[in-house]
């Protein structure tokens, strides 16, 4: 079985203390960054609502209009549900409630409101990070694999939707990849990132199929991932560092790998399945170890422990 090499019993799954300490650090590390361009624009607002003498002459500085916004507490989403009324009314309960009573103080207070609006904003992009670097990190390993076998390899720009030449000292691919494909042995494979297989019908973090990149296309009737039989493996990973959420995150991926196999089945076919996790407890890595036992998962990897994640990409380059 592929998991042997790195996998000889139930403890080599389970994430240890130090891996766990260096990823909150790494998150830490990417929320100063992610936070950075937000406390740039609480500098400029506090420089430019200086032409204000009180509180109600804000109103008349239409440069910062957009941050009386975010400081009343409205969010990006919210704005696009109210009338230009109810945007006024809040930036005037904003004055009237919190930056007069704060007298001279009240372009600090304009600016305290505005970070704790910022604030909730940075809490749903670092709620989505934990998963992107995973992603990212799983990319870099493929990559490596491709590139210690010789193998050049295309991938799928998000953003353009276009595949392009990859080239593997490109230190920024895996930013912006949904997808990889490579030829091994005259054999072609390409590997799909957060699909949704018409006959599953639910979101799958990892598809690797049996065929060209060119057999992609999510508007062609007959395009590869409404091809049942063109799977060869599909599998979920789960970047989240925190110890707190690793038996959720593994209940939710063990029921999404099981409606996986059962979807298959009703097609005949029995592609491999497997499963990438940071975060593994001792209770959920006895489950992930009897299920590779019992041949129910075809291969695991704890994300944090390098042996692992290089011998599973090296597994998914290799068949």
């Amino acid at each position: 079985m592929p998991y042997n090499e790195q996998i000889k019993k139930w403890e080599d799954l389970v994430t240890t203390q130090e891996a766990t300490r260096k990823g909150f650090i790494a998150i830490a590390f990417e929320k100063n960054i992610k936070g950075t361009p937000f406390i740039e624009e609480a500098k400029s607002l506090k420089v430019l609502a200086t032409k204000a003498k009180k509180p109600k002459d804000l109103l008349n500085l239409t440069d910062i209009y957009p941050s009386l916004l975010t400081a009343s507490g409205l969010s990006e989403k919210a704005l696009g549900h109210l009338p230009d009324n109810d945007k006024t009314e809040a930036i005037t309960n904003l004055i009237e409630k919190f930056l007069e009573p704060a007298g001279n103080e009240f372009i600090d207070e304009l600016v305290y409101r505005f970070l704790l609006t910022k604030g909730d904003a940075l809490g749903g992009i670092m709620r989505n990070l934990a998963g992107s670097l995973g992603e990212k990190k799983l990319i870099r390993g493929m990559i490596s694999s491709l590139s210690l076998k010789g193998l050049q390899f295309k991938y799928l720009h998000k953003q353009s939707k276009t595949w392009i030449d990859g080239i593997h000292t490109d230190t920024t691919i895996e930013e912006n990849t949904k997808g990889l494909y490579w030829q091994i042995k005259k054999k072609n494979r390409t590997l799909l990132l957060n699909l949704t297989p018409p006959f599953i019908s639910k979101n799958v973090d990892l598809c690797l199929f049996d065929g060209e990149f060119s057999e992609f296309n999510n508007n062609n009737g007959s395009s590869i991932h409404k091809t049942p039989d063109k799977y060869i493996a599909l599998g979920e990973l789960k970047g989240g560092i925190d110890p707190a959420g690793a038996d959720e995150h593994w209940k939710t991926a063990s029921t999404a790998l099981e409606r996986i196999r059962s979807a298959f089945v009703e097609h005949k076919l029995i592609p491999y399945t497997f499963f990438i996790g940071a975060a593994i407890e001792k209770s959920m890595a006895q489950e992930i170890y009897a299920q590779l036992k019992s041949k129910t998962l075809t291969n695991a990897a704890n994300l944090t422990v390098d042996a692992q994640l290089v011998s599973i990409c090296d597994w998914i380059c290799s068949i």
